[in-house]
C-alpha cells in the first residue's frame, strides 16, 4: 500500500515593516482553508513567516528589535493558526524569529535569539523544533551596503544540530521528518546529517533577495544573475533531496517587500530530484503535491544505500576543518 500525503507549500507574497502581525496570521489561516479545500494534510510556511525580513534593518541596540520576536509559541497572535490546523486536520510548519530565556553552553541562562522553526501536528501540539545553524550576513552596519543583512546581528547560531523526527501526519503512521532554514539549503552536510537519519520530508523556508546585495555587488566587482539565483536556490535543494532520497518542500517569500525584492519560485521536489510543483506568482500562492514516500526506498537501497556504500574514514576533513586550506605548492624536480 502506498504512503501518500498530499503536502503544500504555502509562498506569502510580501510583508512591509507595517503590517501587523494579525493581518499577516489571517492570510496564512486563508491559505490553509485553501489547502484544505484541495485535501491537503501538511502545509509549509516560509522563514520569518510572520514578519518582514528585518535583519534587513539596523538597530543599534538589539533589543529595540524585540518586537519582531516571539516570545511563546502558540503565542496570542498566533493561537489562529493553532486552532485552524485543528479545526482543518492540517499539520504545519512555521518559520518565525524566536527569543528564548535558556542557558547557554556555559550554563548560564540569558535572553537569547533564534531564527527558528516548528513542526505542528493537527491537535496542535509542537512535534520538533529547528535552528537556524547557517547564519548569512554580517554583524554590524556596513556602508557599503544597499541593503543591510544583519542575521549575524540579531540570531545565535541554532543549537539543536538537524533532528529528524518520526511521527503520524495525515492518513499515515509515521513520516522520518526534519528542517532546515533558508541557507542550511545550500550546505550538502545538512542535508546529508537529516539523510543519515532516515529522512522522507525535508521543510525548509527562505527570505532570499533577487539580488546578491553584497559589498562586491555594490562596487561592481561582482554579480550574480538574478537567474542564477533562483537557479541556485533549486539546484541545492533538488541535488540535496536526491542525493538524500528525500522529498524536499522549500517554501519562500516573495515580491517587492520594503524596497526589496525576495525572488519566490517555492518548490516541491522528490527523491529523485525532481521538481513536482512550483510557484509562479510573487503574491500568497498555495502548490501543492500528492507525495508517495514509497519512492524514498529506491535511491536508499541502491545509489544511495549509505550502510554498504559510505566511507566516513575518508571524510574526516569536513569535520575537522572549516575554512580552506590550499595543497602544497607543486615544486618540479
Amino acid at each position: 500500500m502506498s504512503r501518500i500525503l498530499t503536502l503544500a507549500a504555502a509562498q506569502l507574497g510580501p510583508i512591509q515593516k507595517t503590517e501587523p502581525r494579525a493581518s499577516v496570521v489571517d492570510r496564512m489561516v486563508r491559505l490553509m482553508e485553501r489547502a484544505h479545500q484541495r485535501g491537503v494534510e501538511l502545509v509549509v510556511f516560509p522563514e520569518l513567516a510572520l514578519t518582514t525580513f528585518f535583519p534587513r534593518h539596523y538597530h543599534e541596540d538589539i533589543a529595540e528589535a524585540d518586537h519582531w520576536f516571539e516570545r511563546s509559541m502558540p503565542s496570542p497572535e498566533t493561537a489562529p493558526l493553532f486552532a485552524a490546523a485543528s479545526r482543518l486536520g492540517i499539520g504545519f510548519h512555521l518559520g518565525y524569529a524566536e527569543i528564548a530565556h535558556e542557558p547557554d553552553v556555559a550554563g548560564i541562562a540569558w535572553k537569547r535569539r533564534f531564527n527558528t522553526a516548528i513542526l505542528v501536528a493537527p491537535c496542535g501540539q509542537i512535534l520538533l523544533k529547528y535552528r537556524k545553524v547557517h547564519l548569512p550576513g554580517h554583524a554590524e552596519f556596513d556602508p557599503a551596503r544597499h541593503v543591510q543583512h544583519l542575521e549575524k546581528r540579531y540570531f545565535e547560531v541554532g543549537d539543536l544540530g538537524f533532528p529528524v523526527i518520526r511521527a503520524p501526519m495525515g492518513k499515515l503512521d509515521g513520516i522520518n521528518m526534519g528542517m532546515m532554514i533558508c541557507n542550511d539549503r545550500r550546505w550538502p552536510e545538512a542535508w546529508r546529517v537529516l539523510g543519515l537519519q532516515g529522512v522522507e520530508l525535508v521543510m525548509l523556508g527562505y527570505n532570499t533577495p533577487t539580488t546578491n546585495q553584497d559589498a562586491a555587488t555594490q562596487t561592481g566587482a561582482a554579480f550574480e544573475a538574478p537567474h542564477l539565483r533562483v537557479f541556485h536556490s533549486h539546484l541545492s535543494v533538488q541535488a540535496g533531496a536526491y542525493q538524500n532520497a528525500t522529498f524536499a518542500v522549500a517554501t519562500a517569500k516573495a515580491g517587492i517587500e520594503d524596497g526589496c525584492e525576495l525572488f519566490g519560485h517555492s518548490i516541491i521536489v522528490n527523491p529523485q530530484g525532481e521538481i513536482v510543483a512550483q510557484a509562479t506568482s510573487r503574491e500568497d500562492e498555495l502548490i501543492t503535491a500528492d507525495c508517495d514516500f514509497d519512492q524514498c526506498r529506491l535511491g536508499r537501497t541502491t545509489i544511495f544505500d549509505f550502510e554498504r556504500h559510505r566511507r566516513p574514514e575518508a571524510y574526516r576533513r569536513i569535520v575537522d576543518q572549516i575554512g580552506a586550506i590550499s595543497p602544497p605548492v607543486f615544486i618540479p624536480r
